[in-house]
């Protein structure tokens, strides 16, 4: 069991696109979250200061991460609990390593407890 992380800690892990989208209801929807749940999740987000990236898993336990990217338009990706890094470059490399030919990727940042939390329960899933 890892240690439980500070709130305020950051984790970075890689996040390949699946697909863009104008709206992050429209780019959770994409990712087959019920729209139920992807509403919860929004009116949750707002809670913070800077709601640009959403972290919840679709069924059968996969982790995925909904971003702003910086074009300003939402990209509903992949995320990688497991490659999570303490530092922004360090992501960037395992991005880099699993990306595939004519993929396109991200590093998302969230609270580490956030992922720590997320990682504890799809090994629970399992």
């Amino acid at each position: 069991m890892k240690p439980a992380a500070r709130l305020t800690d950051s984790a970075y892990l890689p996040a390949i696109v699946r697909a863009e989208f104008d709206s992050a209801l429209d780019a959770l929807l994409a990712l087959t979250i019920p729209r139920g749940e992807a509403m919860d999740l929004l009116v949750a987000s707002w809670l913070t200061a800077e709601p640009g990236c959403l972290l919840t898993t679709i069924a059968g336990g996969r982790p995925v991460v909904v971003l702003r990217t910086p074009g300003g338009r939402w990209a509903a990706c992949n995320a990688f609990l497991y490659h999570s890094c303490s530092s922004h470059s360090d992501a960037e490399r395992r991005l880099r390593r699993l990306l595939r030919r004519h993929q396109r990727g991200y590093v998302a940042c969230l609270p580490a407890a956030v992922v720590n939390l997320a990682s504890e329960m799809t090994i629970a899933a399992d």
